[in-house]
């Protein structure tokens, strides 16, 4: 098929993906209405145009955490990111590493630290989660310490696992699960043979590594599941502040309060996100919840965005709203699964693009002029 924006990449994944891996990455928790407003809000923002204003020259860089960016954007952790195509965190670091952007490794990748940190010539950032079995946290920092990741993305919004019910019908979870999955990667060879023949270990790279052990997919959802922990509050994110000498910042921020928070703890930035419509449905869009939290703690600290990202013109919109920059994880999770690495990248030069007109067309000539004024006042 012919791939000219984004989105199209949804579709090339949807064909090529056993249907098991494209809901899980494609789907939301619940009825999924948060999903569909994470979308939905982003485009119901009107942009401001504006003519003639000579802009011959246009400034897409931006610095977040001492990292020169050519774009304001990240990509997002995505957990089982290598089950997308064939080592597949490899392949989308070294995308982003081309484009001058940074890649967030899952805890729960099938590639481990270790296999992607020597394959890009830039640091790469790191994802946790406040887990039951603090050995693993101390563990899984040590370790991204030792590989020369830079920053710390701490996931706090899943203190228990979302009711994803997609999960259920398509074979990733629920009775017989392995033979439906099975039999769907015999009906999709492309993959089978890419990833399910060609891609192992198909393992959890970082838990295997401090287990000692292999794992897979039974153990995504089991291991993580005993793992949770809904006890977490503020005070025990403070050994890990006190260890990690690096940027650290907290993703699922939804509410101001929290934002607050965040700042009163020494956070260095913050995501603010839904979790991609993928934990409590029913809660705020990014788009609608970033305009208190900026109003809030501006200044502060870096704020970041997720949840709804799915093109150039949503960067533009999200900075107006308040961000410094945004995470991709959808958007190139479907480019991977189409093409790889080169379909990451190519995604990345479309948001480039897409920003480009859109930054033309409000007057905006860096990162720095989009301001909220760029947003038409039905927007704000």
């Amino acid at each position: 098929m012919i791939i000219s924006s984004p989105q199209d990449y949804r579709e090339a994944a949807r064909r090529k993906l056993p249907p098991f891996l494209f809901h899980y990455i494609d789907g939301g928790a619940y009825a999924e209405q948060t999903l569909k407003r994470n979308v939905e809000d982003f485009r119901d923002i009107a942009l401001r145009q504006r003519v003639l204003q000579d802009m011959t020259s246009l400034n897409l860089e931006t610095r977040l955490f001492d990292e020169t960016l050519r774009l304001p954007v990240i990509l997002a952790p995505v957990g089982l990111t290598g089950m997308y195509a064939r080592r597949g965190e490899v392949q989308a670091a070294r995308a982003a590493a081309s484009r001058g952007v940074p890649f967030t490794l899952s805890t729960v990748s099938v590639c481990p630290i270790e296999e992607v940190a020597p394959a890009i010539d830039r640091p790469m950032w790191f994802q946790l989660y406040v887990l039951r079995d603090r050995g693993f946290m101390k563990n899984a920092l040590e370790r991204a310490k030792a590989a020369g990741v830079t920053t710390l993305v701490f996931t706090v919004d899943m203190p228990t696992p979302g009711a994803r019910y997609r999960d259920a019908h398509s074979g990733m979870s629920g009775p017989n699960a392995a033979l439906r999955r099975m039999a769907q990667a015999a009906t999709h060879p492309a993959w089978a043979w890419d990833v399910g023949l060609n891609g192992r270990p198909h393992d959890l790279g970082n838990v295997s590594a401090y287990l000692g052990k292999s794992t897979g997919l039974a153990d995504y959802i089991g291991w993580l599941g005993q793992n949770f922990d809904p006890s977490i509050s503020w005070k025990d994110l403070q050994w890990i502040r006190d260890f990690w000498d690096g940027p650290m910042i907290i993703k699922g921020i939804l509410d101001p309060d929290d934002a607050r928070d965040a700042v009163s703890f020494g956070a260095d930035g913050i995501v603010v996100s839904n979790h991609g419509g993928r934990q409590l449905d029913g809660v705020l869009s990014s788009a609608w919840a970033i305009g208190p939290i900026a109003d809030a703690v501006k200044g502060d600290l870096k704020i970041l965005l997720d949840s709804g990202v799915r093109n150039g013109l949503d960067v533009v919109r999200a900075i107006a709203l308040g961000a410094d920059a945004v995470l991709l994880g959808r958007a190139f999770i479907y480019a991977l699964a189409a093409g790889g690495e080169a379909g990451v990248a190519n995604v990345l030069d479309l948001f480039e693009k897409e920003m480009r007109v859109a930054m033309t067309l409000t007057g905006a000539k860096s990162i720095a002029d989009i301001t909220p004024d760029r947003l038409a006042a039905k927007s704000l």
